[in-house]
C-alpha cells in the first residue's frame, strides 16, 4: 500500500460528565458515529450510552489513556481540577498527543492552569464552554467558544459539527471561558429583567396568562428566553439550566469583575436574587426567579384598610 493510501483510524473520543448538558452531547457524538468511551460518577447515567455502543470506563484516568480526544462537561472548577490534576489522573494517564476539550463553565485562570500543565506533557488543551440549554444540546444547536491553540481548535471542528450550530475561536487559553462568562452575564441579567417585568405586570393587575403570552411575542424578549415564559405560565421550572449553576456562574462573573475593578451593580442584584432562590436546594431551572419575584409582589401587597 502506498503511503497516501493509508487508512486513517477512526477518531476515538472520551467523554467525562453526563449531566444536563453532558449526556445529550455524548448521545449526539455516539449517534454521529464516533467511537465513544464515557465516564460518570453515577454509573446509572452511562446505561443509555452503553446501549448506543459506547464503552464504559472505570475511571477518568482509564478513559484518558484509551482515547485520542478527551471531552469533559463538569459542574464547577473544583471538579475540573480534580479530574485533570487530582484524583481523576487524566493528565497523568493521557498519552502524548492527546487532545483535551474542556467544556465546563469555570474561571479563565483555571482553564489556563490546566492548559499549561497539559502543554508541559505534550498535550493540547482547549477550553470550549457551551452556550445553550438541554433542548439545544439535544438538537445539536449549541454555541461554542474556544480558547487555546488554533490548530487544535481547527482539528476539532468535525466534533463541534456534531453538537453545535456555530463555534467561535476566541484566542489564547482561557478566552473561551472568558467569553462564556460575558454571555452568561447577559443571560442572567435578561432572566432577572423578565422576572421583574412579570412582577410589575402582576402589581398592575394584568391577567397573568395574558401578560406572559403577550410578553413572549414582543421584540424585547431574547429568543433564548422566550420559552421560559411559556414554562412559567404552567408554573413549570423543570431544570434545563439549573439555577444552582446560574448562581455558580454569577459568582465567577463577579469574582472576575472584582479582579478587574469593574463595578457591575445590576449583575450583583441579579446574582443575589438567583443565589437566594438556589439556596432553597431545589433542582429547578434558573427561570424560577420569575416565581421569586411574583411571590415578592404578593407578599409586599398591603391589604386595604377598613
Amino acid at each position: 500500500m502506498l503511503k497516501d493510501e493509508a487508512v486513517t483510524a477512526p477518531l476515538r473520543l472520551g467523554f467525562i460528565g453526563l449531566g444536563h448538558l453532558g449526556a445529550p452531547i455524548a448521545r449526539r457524538l455516539a449517534t454521529a458515529g464516533f467511537q465513544l468511551v464515557v465516564y460518570n460518577r453515577d454509573r446509572k447515567k452511562t446505561d443509555a450510552l452503553q446501549a448506543l455502543g459506547a464503552h464504559i470506563a472505570a475511571s477518568p484516568g482509564d478513559l484518558a489513556g484509551s482515547v485520542d480526544v478527551v471531552l469533559s462537561c463538569l459542574a464547577d472548577g473544583a471538579a475540573v481540577q480534580d479530574v485533570y490534576l487530582g484524583s481523576g489522573d487524566v493528565l497523568r494517564c493521557a498519552r502524548r498527543g492527546t487532545r483535551l476539550i474542556e467544556m465546563s463553565t469555570i474561571s479563565p485562570e483555571t482553564s489556563r492552569r490546566i492548559a499549561r500543565a497539559a502543554r508541559n506533557l505534550g498535550i493540547a488543551m482547549l477550553d470550549v464552554p457551551i452556550s445553550g440549554s438541554t433542548p439545544a444540546a439535544e438538537a445539536g444547536t449549541l454555541t461554542l467558544f474556544g480558547g487555546g491553540e488554533r490548530a487544535a481548535f481547527e482539528a476539532s471542528q468535525p466534533i463541534f459539527a456534531a453538537i453545535a450550530k456555530q463555534w467561535f475561536y476566541m484566542g489564547e487559553s482561557g478566552n473561551g471561558t472568558a467569553m462564556k462568562l460575558v454571555v452568561n452575564t447577559l443571560l442572567g441579567l435578561g432572566m432577572q429583567a423578565i422576572a421583574e417585568a412579570v412582577a410589575l405586570g402582576a402589581g398592575l393587575d394584568l391577567p397573568r396568562d395574558l401578560l406572559l403570552d403577550t410578553l413572549a411575542k414582543t421584540a424585547v424578549i431574547p429568543t433564548a428566553l422566550v420559552g421560559k415564559l411559556a414554562s412559567a405560565k404552567r408554573h413549570d421550572y423543570t431544570p434545563q439550566f439549573p439555577i444552582r449553576l446560574m448562581s455558580k456562574d454569577f459568582g465567577l462573573i463577579l469574582a472576575e469583575a472584582a479582579k478587574s475593578r469593574i463595578s457591575l451593580p445590576a449583575t450583583e442584584t441579579a446574582a443575589a436574587v438567583t443565589s437566594g432562590e438556589a439556596a432553597h436546594g431545589n433542582e429547578e431551572d434558573f427561570s424560577a426567579v420569575i416565581r421569586t419575584m411574583e411571590e415578592q409582589t404578593k407578599t409586599d401587597q398591603v391589604p386595604p384598610a377598613g
